[in-house]
């Protein structure tokens, strides 16, 4: 495991739970509103924090802390996740993994293993509009539409959310994103926040109103859809 951050404590990450979160190094998206470009774009350049000082943490914590959170970066893309989390769980945390949905096998393995208790999905948009904001040309949804449909068919604790930024989406995505996701049980659209570590530049947030007009029309197939971060 490549991770390269650690949050001691988080009381809005994992829902229900008082949590840390894990940061691990790269990504195979390369999303211009990304706050975390110096995970994703040069993760051989950052500090390291040892497995050894993770869970020697960790065992601090034990009694205090519920979860786990782990993110990044794609998780997914580290080899070992599977051991790292089955050591998470042995010191009886709860796990929390973060994705975008690109590694079907991985995830599916994770959760029949037992080792994932809840999962957030990032939706990054519309199908017709994900390769604009993962940062790549000729994206291949297929991947995200069985990751997915793989937690809308599932009994696992998940949550869909979408960071929402002006200028890369518009009005017509969310009602295709309704149709897309449509009874999801858990869906957050979060307003975009700036930050000195974006991958892109001129991202921009809109506003409560626009926000919620966008809640409103993703109510009709979603109505779980809330807003998070206002």
């Amino acid at each position: 495991m490549l991770i390269q951050g650690l949050q001691k404590l988080t009381l809005l990450d994992f829902p229900g739970k008082v949590a840390c979160t894990v940061f691990t190094g790269g990504c195979n998206f390369r999303c211009p509103f990304c706050h975390n470009a110096s995970l994703v774009l040069n993760p051989r350049q950052n500090p390291v924090i040892s497995q050894e000082e993770i869970f020697g943490f960790l065992k601090k914590r034990q009694g205090l802390l519920d979860g786990v959170c782990v993110s990044g970066g794609e998780p997914l893309l580290q080899k070992d996740i599977a051991d790292f989390l089955r050591r998470v769980k042995e010191l009886d945390y709860a796990v929390k993994l973060d994705t975008n949905g690109s590694f079907l096998r991985e995830l599916k393995e994770l959760v029949r293993a037992g080792l994932v208790d809840y999962v957030a999905m990032d939706i990054k948009s519309s199908p017709e509009h994900y390769g604009r904001l993962a940062g790549i040309e000729n994206f291949d949804m297929e991947p995200i539409r069985e990751s997915a449909d793989f937690l809308l068919q599932g009994d696992l604790p998940y949550e869909f959310r979408t960071t929402v930024v002006r200028g890369l989406h518009e009005k017509a995505d969310f009602p295709a994103i309704g149709r897309w996701l449509r009874g999801a049980r858990r869906y957050y659209l979060q307003q975009f926040v700036d930050s000195p570590d974006l991958i892109g530049q001129g991202c921009q947030s809109f506003n409560e109103e626009e926000m919620e007009e966008f809640r409103q029309i993703l109510l009709k197939d979603i109505p779980a859809a809330e807003l998070r971060g206002q």
